[in-house]
């Protein structure tokens, strides 16, 4: 019961699923524009560009927007995006990791900066908890695709680093320059993934109490919601028993 996918199911569960909906497509739709713009607009010969549009698709993004992100960059527009990253602390100690993609970097940091503070935390600097962290390439597959000895089997062959599986599916786990190559070839063999995508895969876990879990949860809750944050990960950890009481307000 760990980090930030768990936090993704509660938001789920609060009924917030449309808003939070809206707000990832035009997220989708940054990264996929910058892609197609720091490589080719093409998705077979930009991994970057690909890994994005998959995304988009898994979260059922439209076609037509998805086309539209991809001319934004043949039109010129995304020049002035920078991929950014912060590191901190929030409450408890936990580490942070904030992923940016701004157009203006003075505005950012100070947002970034300002929601820290507000909610009982501190922004360091690059580097400041990234090594509590690795970052990976993530795949994960439903039970469908297999017994864990066979899906662990062909994870294996295809370079990947680790599976866990469990009554929810199986999560790959491989080095992050690997994940066009490793998702690639687990696809041949089983199929679509669920989702393909990179992580900030915490080493070192921060337990917390209720308290301070309700606090970061809104932490990271008012970091999700900035146009410019893209992905937000964190290091905590908090027992079943705290995550029920959460889940229930």
């Amino acid at each position: 019961m760990a980090g930030h996918s768990k936090f993704k199911n509660i938001m789920h569960r609060k009924g917030r699923q449309d808003k939070v909906r809206s707000k990832m497509f035009s997220k989708l739709s940054k990264e996929i524009t910058v892609a197609a713009k720091m490589g080719l607009p093409d998705v077979d010969a930009n991994p970057r560009l690909r890994l994005a549009v998959n995304n988009a698709k898994q979260l059922s993004m439209p076609k037509e927007n998805i086309q539209r992100a991809i001319n934004k960059s043949v039109a010129g527009e995304g020049d002035d995006y920078e991929e950014v990253r912060y590191e901190g602390y929030g409450p408890g100690g936990v580490a942070v990791i904030v992923e940016t993609l701004t157009d203006n970097r003075n505005r950012t940091a100070s947002n970034v900066r300002a929601t820290f503070s507000k909610y009982g935390g501190n922004l360091g600097e690059t580097g400041s908890v990234g090594f509590m962290f690795d970052h990976v390439g993530e795949i994960t597959y439903g039970l469908d695709a297999g017994d864990e000895d066979s899906v662990m089997m062909v994870a294996l062959e295809a370079g990947a680093e680790d599976v866990v599986s469990d009554e929810d599916g199986h999560v790959i786990t491989c080095a992050f320059p690997d994940i066009h190559t490793v998702s690639q070839a687990l696809e041949k063999d089983l199929g679509e993934a669920a989702s393909v995508k990179l992580n900030w895969k915490p080493s070192i876990v921060t337990e917390l109490d209720e308290d301070k879990a309700a606090l970061l949860l809104k932490l990271i809750d008012i970091l999700e919601d900035d146009d410019d944050v893209q992905n937000v990960y964190s290091n905590f950890e908090v027992s079943e028993e705290v995550m029920a009481k959460l889940m229930a307000e």
